[in-house]
């Protein structure tokens, strides 16, 4: 039931906004990617992420200021039933407004298969206006992003 709820709730924002463009952040913003398909190696076995999953990253707060930051993975149909994501992280990056990386939060790899890969980050003071990404390593690989402008 709970992936039922967060999938709804996925699907419903991903309808409400344009699905790879970023998006301005002055108190709450919510943006998802689709998770293009793709095939990779573990042990010896090629696992496949078939179309139909959605990286969404969440963010709260003011300003420079961020209360709450989150990002996972959603996937529906066919999707819903693969193997998941091995090998899986993910990292926040911090941007200025010269597409400058300043800060990156390195998630921790997970060696486990999971269909719903989920992090959250712990609040953040930035230094500058810019860019707050989220993004998604398979097997070292980056394999999704999602971005809101952080502004004035």
């Amino acid at each position: 039931m709970h992936h039922l709820t967060r999938l709804t709730t996925t699907l419903a924002a991903a309808g409400a906004l344009v699905l790879t463009a970023p998006t301005g952040a002055y108190a709450t913003a919510v943006g998802s990617a689709p998770v293009r398909t793709f095939e990779y190696s573990v042990g010896g076995m090629t696992m496949k992420i078939p179309t139909g999953c959605m990286f969404t990253h969440i963010i709260r707060g003011s300003g420079r200021n961020i209360t709450y930051q989150n990002a996972g993975v959603d996937c529906a149909f066919v999707a819903a039933l693969s193997s998941g994501f091995c090998n899986w992280r993910i990292d926040f990056t911090y941007t200025d407004t010269d597409n400058r990386t300043y800060r990156t939060s390195r998630g921790k790899t997970h060696s486990e298969c999971k269909i719903d890969p989920m992090r959250s980050n712990s609040p953040q003071k930035l230094r500058r206006y810019g860019k707050a990404c989220a993004h998604l390593f398979v097997n070292g690989v980056r394999r999704v992003s999602q971005c809101h402008h952080i502004t004035k």
